[in-house]
């Protein structure tokens, strides 16, 4: 669990302790500097003034006020002085045991890559965003509907929404920032249904001449905490081999079509960003999913490079478990099914846990995702190991209003408390700040 904001300020390896000490032993030394100036002789007049004006029980009441008010202006003072540099850095404001948390154990907190597309991975980001500032997004570029679809198709851009959405939940100021980016255009020729967000990455793509430095500059402004990394910079398609044979084309298409989906694969070879490769390389914790399992996550498997980088990876791996079957993608899949699927594109022994939901929707809710033909994944994954994988159960449901209606989501607070809870990262870091 998070720690409070006091509780944060008092953590071992922030570096405030060190120097409030600091500040009281120099006035203690200041003390004994004056003794040493005044002499025996000039102490005892001093003390002999002192005596001769407060006598009686008055003199040790005001030596004592005295002693206080000169402890708390110590104190004040540091704090008001440390607190407008904060200030300064840091206008967004908050608790100085926040700033100091964020700036100095949140930076030196396990390394988190998390993997996918979708509403799913920002919600994975906001789960660990309160646990470490070294997280890394990498995300799906192949969305073809909506309006990274017409953006796609009109300005020959990489599509924008996936990386918008994760970009706001890494932000500082989410709440604030997230009315104006995710604000969509309800008339004007050209302009009608896209989201301002996308309109911005589109342009400052074309402003910097490169996708990855627009994700850059937006990162910027943002006061992003981590960063978002586009699983690549090539523009290709995904392709879905349906279970009569045919093949569609795009992702907007493939989500769209009934049948089954037997396999999908990438319209050309496409080579992984190079930044993606190293995150991967370097990280402490690697998370896959939540997310739409043939269109956000194995469209990041597909690209070269990836899931052998996340083979080879040393760091803990972990699979999170999707709460619905999605209506004309895993109709009908279990959780063993959407395991079974994930190992035709990765090797899941190189994987050491799937998280997996207990928790039933409420019964309306649950009424109106079967009207639109969709289930809760149901959990077929016997004992508490299954494909390798050992698996963790645990209540993280809740119901959030998405595009007017009730949405059932991942909690973020349970999520990231409990995927922070069982990582060995985690808990090592942990014991090094409570360590003395």
């Amino acid at each position: 669990m998070k720690p409070p904001g006091w509780v944060k300020f008092l953590l071992p390896g922030i570096g405030v302790k060190r120097w409030l000490a600091l500040a009281l032993g120099a006035v203690v030394l200041i003390a004994g500097g004056v003794v040493c100036l005044l002499g025996r002789e000039g102490m005892r007049r001093l003390y002999e003034l002192v005596w001769e004006t407060w006598p009686g029980l008055l003199r040790p009441a005001v030596g004592g006020l005295l002693v206080g008010l000169g402890a708390t202006g110590v104190g004040v003072g540091i704090y008001r002085a440390v607190r407008s540099v904060l200030v300064a850095l840091a206008p967004g404001g908050g608790s100085l045991g926040e700033a100091l948390y964020q700036a100095r154990v949140l930076r030196a907190a396990p390394r988190v890559v998390a993997l996918g597309g979708g509403t799913g991975l920002s919600t994975l980001l906001r789960a660990l965003k309160p646990y470490t500032a070294n997280l890394t997004a990498v995300v799906t570029v192949m969305d073809t509907g909506g309006s990274s679809g017409r953006l796609r198709q009109e300005l020959s851009v990489l599509p924008p929404g996936d990386v918008r959405n994760c970009l706001l939940a890494l932000a500082e100021e989410e709440d604030r920032l997230a009315k104006f980016f995710q604000f969509r255009f309800e008339e004007g020729e050209g302009l009608q249904g896209h989201a301002l967000g996308n309109l911005i990455l589109a342009a400052l793509e074309q402003a910097t001449g490169g996708f990855d430095r627009a994700v850059e500059e937006a990162s910027h402004f943002l006061s992003v905490r981590g960063e978002v990394l586009p699983a690549t910079l090539d523009h290709v398609h995904l392709v879905a081999e349906m279970d009569d044979g045919e093949e569609v084309v795009g992702e907007a298409r493939i989500a769209a079509d009934p049948r089954s989906i037997k396999k999908v694969r990438l319209s050309r070879p496409a080579r992984a960003y190079g930044r993606v490769l190293e995150a991967i390389r370097e990280a402490d914790l690697i998370v896959l999913g939540p997310g739409s399992l043939f269109t956000s996550l194995i469209p990041n498997l597909l690209v070269e490079g990836v899931a052998e980088a996340l083979a080879r990876a040393p760091g803990e791996k972990a699979v999170v478990m999707n709460l619905m079957t999605q209506p004309g993608e895993t109709d009908g899949f279990s959780a063993y099914d959407h395991l079974r699927t994930l190992a035709e594109y990765i090797d899941l022994k190189r994987f050491q846990a799937v998280v997996v939901n207990t928790q039933p929707p409420p019964p309306e809710v649950l009424a109106r995702y079967r009207a639109e033909g969709a289930e809760p994944v149901r959990d077929d994954l016997h004992g508490p190991r299954t494909l390798g994988l050992r698996v963790v159960r645990a209540p993280l449901l809740t119901v959030v209003e998405l595009e007017g209606k009730p949405t059932v989501k991942h909690d973020p607070s349970r999520l990231g408390e409990l995927l922070a809870k069982q990582s060995r990262s985690f808990r090592r870091s942990w014991t090094r700040w409570l360590s003395p």
